[in-house]
């Protein structure tokens, strides 16, 4: 007899179809409009489908209940009715009686309306759904489905759910010989089967089910095996399309469902992330936080909880990554007694390549995700493999199922066997549980797993842990695991670098406010004995960690949230502002300074954060600016300076400031000058309204500014390392020169151009970024005016407006003494929706690749891409800066807080605003500051010192003036003058690092012990270096340790992108 597997599958998919209409029947054409009894019209997709903008839609029929479905007796069934939905609120009556309520989350139910139903009963339903503000509203689906009760009896929709699994099995196998006889047998059987789903005899029918079964008995043994386990879960945002507030709700239900469920099915196993969730449990519900500690230790409740939140992880910097890692693996520790091998991400918009070893020296074993499922352009290749970070460390990465799903057998097994396909696996991992806002497992899909484990032919499921199931698998590898040696870059959600740009400037202020505050704080204590405030820069920490989370810093999440958000951000700013100049007091307190060049004299201060030496101008404030002040270095001599704002109520004295020490201080004096005339700057205007237009006057060679009117439509100035060109008619950059190496660096009269389009049409409208968007520009922001608003010779200024629409734009070109640095501050007054805005540097050179800076590292991305991976990465993040470069020569553009670039060969954009209205239709409303600057360097970003550059343009120098007499708070407990006696050195380095390669991003005291200190760096060129560590505090090394600062093996040889971590000691008397 011809046998044909293709064949016997057309018919395994007839016959389970044609099984499943003996006890399910769709009501979905049968709603009538609430109080009406005219019809509700179904659209092509099956959808009812009614106006988005929360509008509410009430609908009613009437269920009553056959004597039989094709023939199929219903007496004594179980009925339920199956709903799913999208609207943002749903309630469900019963016979006027409410039964449950859903939203866009739980969008899912199987209602039980009778365990045992009779011919002619009848169900009132009553629905009333809400509309998604953002969306059209739709009832997807409603069916009645009867169940047999009876394990022992053949249910026809079991049957039909493992006839349909069998074919999922068969169909990558076309070869299957010895089956052959047995497949044949069955062909035989589904025949006979389609004969009796029709009115005919129950009896005969059933007899041939119970043959279908004896001979799917026989076939499963020989086929692949393949054992499904689960995993319970319930994925809940900490803010999303809900405020903050109602997120421990969510998490309070949540986990008293499951606790009670694992009271019933002590089967469940249970994993959630963030401990962020179970500290408030802990303090809010100590109850429900002593069951979960005791489920923990049972191995029925896994603590999946690596980091303190789930964070996005390209825009933070690598110490806030690490602060995530410490802080949460610090609380499982104490709290459930182990550390989490865990790092559960599945919900975060891509990956930095840093994360591998960072993850590794947090104790963390398993990187898991499913996030990269998302793809707009290729399919990830890998379910389980290897990542290689950027520094060599390698991280167990899993792509689980995804998550938020039901348990639904077929839908299991055609997943179990694509992972099988693309794994080599034949044991899988299911995550049932309903998830965004939090929920977890149903009963009813406990029930289900029950009801399968006791009647299915095929193996049951098993729950088990994550850990488990990785350690099981990693045994019996099928093979070598992939490797993956590149960024885990998501082809999605590209606009989340940039929307809510509120959010990126707080973010980037709060972590380097709390870096230096901890930084100064620690030599606070060591110099002038004051008390380590490390409860109050862990609280601040730990609110930056929160609004890190993966929808609140990537500027996906309601207005409500972000006004929650604004708060803690300035809470924490303030406190680390607070602490850094308690600090700076302390410390100034503590300096013996030389005599004043004259009487009255103010000492000048001046910090710097960074470990290296650096030039920098800085800005005084001074007192009045009617009596001519002057700085003064420690000799006394006067320095070279320029009044800004002389007529405003907080006039400014500018100066370079010359060789800063590393993690050191410079000390200059503010006193009166002794000359009788004073040259003066400008007034600084805000960006007034009317704008005057320009002149072309404005640009008057001044005895201080190198500046010169060349033609009318063009102004020129330099401070002798570049020469700055400006269009007139456009407000761009029409050249700029490199003087010291003799290069042009942009094409002529396009640099700094405002490139506008059109940003629309995408669903998740906060997150994406139009992928087409280049084909809708729009006309650019149009020249208003221009005005010189400083001079030199310390710092000039030229204020360029602009307007686009009803936005406007104010950009001061700045250039300042010796720097190598074009900066453009801009002010922006932003009032548009769905505009995507760039600033565009068309360049004079040409690369294959572009560099960008990642968290502790740096990574190069083509610029002429030609695989689909490659042209998917159109929007890409960066921390401080991007770079082309050729071997001689290139340009990197900085920024202060803006994260999303793109590139072209002989192109560097950098995107500054969005204009999304969902989920916040307010997002980027309003006033906006920043900063970006453009470097051009000889070489490339390596001996150009761009990373350098980078961290100096976001952390400048510091500066405190006190006058004779200052007092410090109490709360560094202790009360001095400033000295001018004594023989400390000035300048003064506390701490150096002896490398250019390593870059400070931690000095703070250690966690657990106050005696101790912990230094931490990493290697920022992609070379091996020696840290040779010097300081002025008394430490000395004690021993390497990893990031949860417990011992490593010591070394002060540093890898090439190598996080180190030491803790040091001190050895004077007085630390």
């Amino acid at each position: 007899m011809y046998f044909s597997t293709a064949t016997l599958l057309s018919q395994v998919s007839e016959i389970a179809q044609q099984l499943r209409l003996l006890t399910q029947v769709d009501v979905q054409q049968h709603w009538q409009a609430f109080n009406r009894m005219q019809p509700i019209a179904v659209n092509e997709r099956g959808h009812i489908a009614w106006a988005g903008g929360k509008e509410i839609l009430k609908l009613r029929q009437k269920i009553i209940v056959p004597t039989e479905l094709r023939g199929y007796p219903l007496t004594g069934l179980s009925l339920r009715l199956v709903l799913s939905w999208w609207a943002e609120a749903a309630q469900i009556y019963i016979n006027h009686q409410f039964v449950q309520a859903g939203d866009l989350f739980d969008s899912y139910t199987r209602i039980l309306l009778s365990s045992s139903v009779q011919p002619g009963d009848e169900f009132e339903v009553e629905l009333q759904l809400v509309s998604p503000g953002h969306d059209r509203g739709a009832l997807v689906s409603a069916f009645c489905w009867y169940e047999v009760s009876d394990s022992s009896e053949i249910d026809p929709v079991l049957m039909a759910d493992q006839l349909e699994i069998l074919g999922i099995i068969l169909a990558p196998e076309p070869h299957l010989p010895n089956l052959e006889p047995s497949l044949i047998s069955l062909e035989e059987i589904l025949t006979i089967i389609s004969a009796y789903i029709l009115p005919q005899d129950l009896t005969e029918f059933e007899n041939s089910l119970l043959q279908l079964r004896q001979t799917l008995d026989s076939i499963i043994p020989q086929l692949p095996s393949y054992q499904i386990n689960l995993l319970g879960h319930a994925h809940l945002d900490l803010a999303w399309l809900w405020p903050i507030t109602e997120t421990w709700i969510a998490a309070q239900k949540t986990f008293e469902s499951v606790l009670q469920l694992q009271t019933d099915f002590p089967e469940l196993i249970f994993c959630h992330s963030s401990p962020i969730l179970y500290e408030w449990i802990e303090q809010h519900r100590p109850d429900l936080f002593i069951q979960i500690q005791n489920n923990v230790q049972q191995g029925i409740w896994e603590i999946a909880a690596g980091l303190w939140v789930e964070p996005e992880l390209n825009i933070i910097n690598g110490e806030s990554i690490v602060r995530q890692v410490l802080y949460g693996q610090r609380y499982v520790l104490e709290k459930m007694g182990q550390l989490s091998t865990v790092a559960w991400l599945p919900d975060t918009f891509g990956f930095c390549w840093q994360l591998p070893q960072i993850f590794q020296q947090g104790g963390i074993d398993y990187f898991i995700t499913q996030k990269l499922r998302w793809n707009d352009t290729t399919k990830f290749p890998y379910g389980l493999f290897q990542w290689q970070g950027l520094d060599g460390t390698k991280i167990i990465s899993f792509m689980t199922a995804l998550i938020g799903e039901r348990v639904e057998p077929v839908k299991m097994f055609k997943a179990a066997v694509e992972w099988k396909t693309q794994t080599g696996l034949n044991q899988s991992l299911w995550l049932p549980g309903v998830g965004d806002h939090g929920g977890g497992p149903t009963r009813d899909m406990l029930e289900i797993t029950r009801r399968w484990n006791q009647s299915a032919i095929f193996p049951g499921f098993k729950f088990q842990t994550v850990t488990d199931y990785l350690k099981e698998v990693l045994n019996h590898p099928p093979a070598t695991l992939p490797l993956w040696k590149d960024e885990l870059y998501l082809e999605f959600h590209r606009g989340c670098y940039t929307t809510h740009a509120d959010q990126k400037r707080f973010n980037r202020q709060a972590e380097t406010l709390l870096y230096e505050a901890e930084l100064f704080a620690s030599i606070a204590t060591l110099v002038a004995g004051c008390v380590y405030p490390q409860t109050e820069i862990e609280t601040a920490w730990k609110q930056v960690l929160f609004n890190q989370f993966h929808d609140i810093l990537p500027g996906s999440a309601i207005n409500s949230v972000y006004q929650q958000a604004n708060q803690d951000w300035e809470t924490a700013i303030t406190k680390a502002n607070n602490i850094l100049q308690q600090s700076f007091d302390a410390i100034a307190h503590s300096i013996p300074l030389p005599p004043p060049p004259q009487a009255n004299a103010q000492p000048i201060l001046i910090f710097n954060s960074l470990n290296w030496s650096r030039s920098e101008v800085v800005a005084v404030p001074i007192p009045n600016s009617d009596i001519p002040w002057e700085i003064y270095d420690t000799q006394g001599i006067a320095q070279p300076s320029q009044v800004r704002g002389e007529k405003s109520e907080n006039p400014q004295l500018l100066f370079l400031v010359k060789n800063v020490p590393s993690v050191g201080y410079q000390v200059y004096w503010l006193g009166r000058k002794q000359a009788e005339t004073l040259e003066t700057s400008s007034e600084i205007p805000y960006m007034s309204a009317p704008i005057p237009h320009y002149t072309e006057s404005i640009a008057e060679k001044n005895q201080f500014v190198n500046s010169y009117q060349l033609e009318p439509e063009k102004i020129s100035f330099d401070n002798g390392i570049l020469r700055v060109i400006v269009d007139t008619e456009t407000g761009n950059l029409e050249q700029v020169f490199d003087i010291i190496n003799q290069r042009n660096i942009f094409k002529p009269g396009q640099g700094n151009q405002l490139q506008a389009f059109q940003d629309s049409g995408q669903y998740w409208d906060g997150w994406n970024i139009d992928p087409n968007y280049q084909q809708y520009p729009l006309t650019s922001p149009q020249l208003e005016s221009i005005k010189w608003i400083e001079q030199g010779p310390i710092v000039w200024r030229l204020r360029i407006i602009k307007r686009f629409n009803q936005s406007e734009f104010c950009q001061d070109y700045i250039l300042e003494q010796d720097s190598p640095l074009l900066k453009i501050e801009t002010t922006v007054d932003w009032q548009e929706r769905h505009i995507l805005i760039k600033a565009a540097f068309p360049l004079t050179l040409a690369a294959d690749t572009a560099s960008y800076e990642i968290p502790c590292g740096v990574i190069q991305r083509s610029t002429n891409p030609q695989t689909e991976p490659e042209k998917a990465k159109w929007e890409v993040p960066a921390i401080h800066w991007a770079d082309i470069s050729t071997s001689d020569y290139g340009i990197s553009l900085l920024n202060d807080s803006k994260y999303g670039y793109d590139a072209q060969s002989d192109q560097l954009r950098l995107t500054l605003l969005r204009g999304s209205t969902w989920p916040d239709p307010e997002a980027d409303l309003g006033w906006h500051q920043f900063s970006y600057a453009v470097y051009p360097h000889a070489g490339d970003w390596k001996p150009a010192k761009t990373v350098q550059k980078g961290y100096e343009f976001n952390r400048p120098l510091r500066v405190k003036v006190y006058p004779d007499q200052v007092s410090v708070g109490s709360s560094l407990e202790t009360q001095s003058y400033l000295k001018t006696t004594g023989k400390m050195p000035v300048p003064q380095s506390f701490l150096e690092l002896g490398s250019e390669q390593l870059i400070l991003i931690a000095f703070k005291q250690s966690e657990t012990q106050p005696q101790q200190w912990i230094l931490r760096c990493y290697e920022s060129q992609g070379e091996e270096t020696i840290l040779k560590f010097n300081n002025s505090l008394g430490l000395t090394i004690d021993y390497a340790v990893n990031l949860l600062e417990q011992p490593h093996e010591t070394t002060t040889s540093i890898s090439p992108w190598k996080i180190a971590s030491f803790a040091l000691s001190c050895m004077k008397e007085n630390c």
